[in-house]
Formats: structure tokens, C-alpha cells, sequence
């Protein structure tokens, strides 16, 4: 239940570009504009770059659990049980990070925002930024 609702939330994080109401985008309007978002996204997805850097975020929860392992491993053997320390060290800092880098807003993988935006741009538009 927890992934899904992470999951969830991480989608709504998700960036999209912005548009300068230039006169294509006034004469097309907003639900027109919007589509054409979609299929510059979806055109992008389709020649292999991806909109997050998820690559990225996997790598840095694997960096978070070593740390948390480490950090775990050394608290516990003052207490005598560094095994158990770094297990709960590597668990608590995989899943904290993890947590933290999903629901932060990321903007999208660079070459997928180009991308987009180019696209965008031979349709009419004037991307000016993400949120």
C-alpha cells in the first residue's frame, strides 16, 4: 500500500514544461498546448530518454544504505552487535533517503527536456522553464 501511495505522489512530481503565451499558443489554447505536451513527452519516452533520472535515485539510495550501513555497523558495536547495527543502519537510511529523493521535486533528466522543448518549439510554442 505504501508503494502505491508513493508512487502516486512521486507522478505528481513530476515536471512539466511551462509555455510563454506567445500568439500559437493563444490562437491553439490551453487544451490544444496540453496535448501537444503530451506527445512531445510521449515522442521523447519513445526514443529512449526517460523524464527522471530514476537511474540516479537508485544509485543514491545504494550509497544511502552503505552510509547507513556503516554508521549502523559502528553504533552497534560499542553496544555489541554490529551485525545487527548495520542491518538496521542500511534498512533506516535506504528507506529515509529513498522516501526524501521521491517526494522531492527533481526537474526531468536534461536530454528529455531539450528534447521536449524542441519539440515544442517546431510546433509554435515558447518553452521558458519546468516546474
Amino acid at each position: 500500500m505504501m508503494t502505491v501511495i508513493l508512487i502516486t505522489l512521486a507522478g505528481c512530481a513530476a515536471r512539466r514544461p511551462v509555455l510563454y503565451p506567445n500568439e500559437h499558443l493563444t490562437r491553439v489554447g490551453v487544451e490544444a498546448a496540453e496535448q501537444d505536451i503530451r506527445t512531445c513527452m510521449d515522442l521523447a519516452s519513445h526514443y529512449g530518454l526517460s523524464a527522471s533520472a530514476a537511474g540516479r535515485v537508485a544509485g543514491e539510495t545504494a550509497t544511502d544504505a552503505t552510509v547507513g550501513a556503516a554508521s549502523g555497523g559502528a553504533v552497534g558495536s560499542i553496544y555489541g552487535n554490529a551485525g545487527d547495527g548495520a542491518a538496521a543502519g542500511a534498512v533506516g537510511s535506504a528507506v529515509s533517503g529513498l522516501v526524501r529523493k521521491i517526494l522531492r521535486p527533481r526537474p526531468p533528466d536534461p536530454a528529455f527536456q531539450r528534447y521536449v522543448d524542441q519539440c515544442l518549439r517546431e510546433r509554435g510554442y515558447e518553452p521558458v522553464s519546468w516546474q
